[in-house]
């Protein structure tokens, strides 16, 4: 259990979270998942990072019910800082991040794969931002990345999901493929980048990142503030108390 980063092809690092039942990440799963993306960008022997995940599902967000085990703010500021790295070092990380999303992309997963250089996904995923449902705000910059503007409003207001194959239709998704086939079609796209010149890559990446017309940082940064409005009121607590209530 945890974040663990192997290396099975020449050039590509696979960084995989695995935090049973639903990879819901606590505080510091956030930070060790930050840790190991920068590591392996900063890995002269890594052209291309493959981000995965374990279990039944890429991501289902901050471990809310160790935001409820808690007394006051601490582990809200935890995960909101930890959310913060960890979507940053995807964007970051000096080389291409290629996200491989099987089941449910769910609150903090948008941020991760809406920071990645390209994602390749199974038929069975979903990706949408419950956030209002929690008592919560944020990653409408990262939704914003794989889906229109209007939709993407009408996704965050309602808590809806948009499946892969809708996500393929605008772009944002590389490849749908059978969930047996999603490590094989990451890795081949995987592969075709890090078959580049190392340093070339890293120039590229860089270069992309410059001309992005959105800083995603200082964007997530500013919805952040309104999660910590809805917490200092109470709304986010009456919110969240539900959660749970009818598993």
């Amino acid at each position: 259990m945890g974040v663990s980063t192997s290396g099975p092809d020449e050039g590509i690092a696979i960084v995989t979270v695995d935090f049973p039942p639903v990879n819901a990440l606590p505080v510091q799963g956030w930070y060790d998942l930050a840790a190991a993306l920068r590591a392996a960008g900063t890995d002269p022997a890594v052209r291309c990072v493959v981000l995965a995940a374990a279990g039944g599902g890429f991501n289902a967000g901050v471990d809310i019910k160790e935001m409820q085990r808690a007394d006051g703010h601490e582990v809200l500021i935890g995960a909101n800082r930890g959310c913060y790295e960890a979507f940053a070092a995807v964007y970051e990380c000096e080389v291409p991040v290629v996200a491989a999303v099987g089941g449910f992309c769910l609150g903090g997963g948008i941020g991760l794969v809406g920071n990645a250089d390209a994602i390749v996904a199974s038929h069975d995923a979903v990706f949408g931002l419950p956030e209002l449902d929690r008592g919560a705000l944020g990653a409408a910059t990262h939704l914003a990345r794989l889906v229109p503007q209007h939709l993407m409003r009408a996704l965050y207001y309602t808590s809806r999901t948009a499946t892969a194959q809708e996500l393929h239709q605008h772009g944002s998704v590389w490849r749908v493929v059978p969930r047996e086939e999603l490590m094989a079609a990451a890795l081949e796209l995987a592969g075709e980048i890090a078959a580049k010149d190392g340093s070339l890559i890293r120039l590229a990446k860089a270069a992309i990142n410059g001309i992005d017309p959105v800083d995603v940082r200082r964007s997530y940064r500013f919805e952040q503030g309104f999660t910590f409005e809805a917490n200092l009121s109470g709304l986010a607590d009456q919110v969240r108390s539900t959660f749970g209530s009818k598993e």
